[in-house]
């Protein structure tokens, strides 16, 4: 929070979006943190005006809801606690008519209840406060070593950070989203200050994601804010998600990326609205600090968003030991929905279906959207329905902006099929393919080298074969034709035993963004860009308006038509800071049109570099998303990579196109 607005207002090629590795810093190595911090924060209820009845009943909360059991241990005051001014030695002080018994008495307080004591402070000249209402309190800038030194006397365990009025190049304003200088260089003042006093405190930066933090926060602090402020609407959960896609393998144990505390329970979302919130800040590993009035005099927490809170399944996930956060591996954006998911320890698997839409959807989530062909046992994170030996797709009805949450065990990476030694006649359901295609091959492998040549048939409802297996041979490879989707059968004829049977899929064609023609009246055009960036070419085609496309005509050999997976290459840095309280949404709007028939894509962010220093202030930062694009036929195929629609949406650029992969 910052500004007077806030206040008022597999074995197969995996569908991923796929990142160049960051170039990890060394970690805080302080000990704490080593999975995501939970408790309560005042601000997203009580927003500045904290006083220490509120923040006594609701530590008491923590531990009488069972909260504190389960892992909610820190309880921080954030803004409104202090005073305009400081003491005459210069030091922060309470403000006494708010907080009578003192800081130190409040933490020994929190301490008593077997909870963390988090305090609140900025690294600029005042704090995050309204300042219409006249209330601005003094901040921390130039008194570092002096407010360390305050906080660990108090017996603080926790430092919040904040980053307003920090700016001296511009005259100190309240919210600056695009300082002359990064605001780095605070937090590393504050974090000495803190070294200095010996006391071993959890330090929470927050400088909104201002100038990518995730590049250099985590030798500072255990968590960074990697967004902008959320806010009391639903859309503002995509928008933060949108953001984080880029981010995900900044985390681990000690370096956590914080999407900003939650809204549940505070009267803001619908049920499964509330799910979806916490699904997602679960498996993203970020912190999980509650924002809403647990208990005080005239407010108690609803049990429906107090039951979602206290899940243990999903708390599980969040706290997991491997400490590996979900990714984005798919995007329907026609559709409505996403699919994120991640690893657990164990060899588990979570797995999330997002269903953005505002209506309910009976959904299908595929394994291989993570990576998986089956599954020993699947388990629902909320209704704690188990099934067991799931293959290839899960089906499930998910309310509107609801998520299915999943974890699943005992699986077999995508493309692989376990047979246990089955032979004879064979019929395998159920096949998946990313794409539609003759050039999938299959290998079969024997229990055992064959004893004698055979003949091996196979068929599917596209083509019938027959193969010799030479004596002494553990597998062949046979090539076969598949259409995309679940819906692929394969028959195998054959006497000897088979282990299994693994699918590969065809490796596909890059076309560069080079060989596309950009015709209309707007102003995309063919970009160099700074060497090393808009990988892997170099190259990027950028400003497509709805006015403007590239087109190429690309061939197909196949026998086989319909839809064919495509692997985007694009860059979109339209960082949502400053459109954050409004329609920002950290994405933006491509289309794939093939022979008239088009595809929509509403990409992430992908920029990893600071969006204000960096070359090319991250818009030379490419990534990759693939997509199931209809309309293809065989021989010529018109491809026209386009923004249609973009001027219906929040931005009416598009995303930058780089180039695309067609399997």
């Amino acid at each position: 929070m910052y500004s007077s607005m806030a206040l008022l207002a597999g074995l197969t090629a995996l569908p991923t979006l796929t990142l160049a590795s960051p170039t990890l810093h060394k970690r805080l190595a302080n000990g704490l943190a080593l999975t995501p911090p939970m408790g309560w924060n005042s601000y997203n209820h009580y927003n500045c005006a904290p006083n220490q009845s509120i923040i006594h009943s609701n530590a008491e909360a923590l531990v009488s809801l069972g909260l504190a059991d389960l892992g909610y241990t820190y309880v921080t005051t954030d803004c409104g606690w202090t005073l305009p001014h400081r003491t005459a030695d210069n030091k922060l002080t309470w403000n006494e008519t708010l907080f009578p018994a003192g800081f130190p008495a409040l933490g020994q307080y929190i301490h008593d209840l077997g909870l963390g004591f988090g305090v609140y402070s900025d690294g600029g000249i005042l704090m995050c406060m309204n300042t219409e209402l006249g209330t601005n309190q003094t901040g921390s800038l130039g008194y570092e070593t002096t407010d360390a030194e305050t906080f660990a006397s108090w017996g603080a365990d926790l430092l919040k950070y904040d980053n307003c009025w920090s700016s001296q190049e511009r005259s100190f304003p309240n919210v600056d989203y695009e300082p002359l200088t990064s605001p780095h260089q605070n937090y590393v003042n504050m974090r000495n200050a803190l070294d200095a006093t010996g006391t071993n405190l959890l330090f929470q930066i927050c400088d909104w994601g201002v100038d990518f933090p995730s590049a250099w926060a985590p030798d500072l602090g255990n968590t960074w804010r990697v967004t902008n402020d959320i806010i009391p609407n639903w859309r503002t959960i995509f928008r933060i998600v949108n953001q984080v896609v880029p981010q995900t393998d900044y985390a681990a144990p000690g370096r956590w990326l914080d999407l900003d505390m939650m809204e549940i329970g505070n009267d803001i979302f619908t049920h499964a609205e509330e799910q979806t919130h916490f699904a997602l800040w679960s498996i993203l590993k970020s912190p999980l600090t509650i924002g809403c009035a647990l208990n005080d005099s005239i407010t108690s927490v609803f049990a429906e968003s107090l039951a979602i809170m206290k899940n243990e399944n999903i708390i599980g996930f969040n706290q997991d030991a491997l400490g590996v956060s979900a990714n984005l591996t798919r995007r329907y954006s026609d559709e409505g929905y996403d699919i994120w998911s991640g690893p657990l320890s164990g060899n588990r698997t979570v797995a999330a279906l997002v269903n953005w839409n505002n209506f309910s959807i009976d959904a299908t989530f595929d394994l291989p959207d993570a990576g998986l062909q089956s599954a020993g046992w699947v388990r629902d994170a909320w209704t704690n329905e188990t099934r067991k030996n799931v293959m290839t797709s899960y089906k499930a009805s998910v309310e509107a902006h609801g998520t299915l949450l999943l974890e699943l065990d005992d699986t077999i990476p995508a493309g692989v099929y376990q047979l246990d030694g089955q032979s004879g006649d064979i019929n395998l359901e159920n096949v998946y393919a990313l794409t539609t295609s003759d050039a999938y091959t299959v290998t079969i492998h024997f229990s055992s080298p064959v004893p004698s040549s055979c003949d091996l048939g196979i068929h599917n409802q596209h083509q019938r074969s027959s193969h010799q297996v030479q004596q002494g041979q553990s597998s062949i490879t046979l090539p076969v034709s598949l259409i995309a989707g679940n819906s692929n059968t394969l028959s195998i004829s054959n006497t000897n035993s088979i282990s299994s049977i693994t699918v590969t899929e065809p490796t596909g064609k890059f076309y560069p963004n080079t060989a596309f023609a950009i015709s209309g009246s707007g102003n995309a055009s063919h970009i160099t860009c700074v060497p090393g960036l808009c990988s892997p070419l170099g190259t990027k085609i950028g400003d497509l308006s709805p006015n403007n496309s590239a087109s190429l005509n690309i061939p197909a050999s196949a026998t086989t038509t319909g839809s064919r997976y495509v692997e985007l290459t694009y860059i979109n840095n339209d960082v949502a800071i400053g459109t954050s309280w409004g329609e920002g949404r950290n994405a933006r709007n491509i289309t794939i049109s093939v022979n008239n028939q088009t595809t929509r894509l509403e990409v992430p962010l992908s920029g990893r570099s600071s969006e204000l220093y960096s070359s090319m202030k991250g818009w030379g930062d490419s990534a990759v998303l693939g997509v199931l694009v209809d309309g293809w036929k065989q021989g010529d195929n018109e491809v026209v990579i386009g923004n249609i629609g973009g001027e219906k949406g929040v931005q009416p650029l598009g995303a930058d196109f780089v180039g695309l992969k067609v399997f």
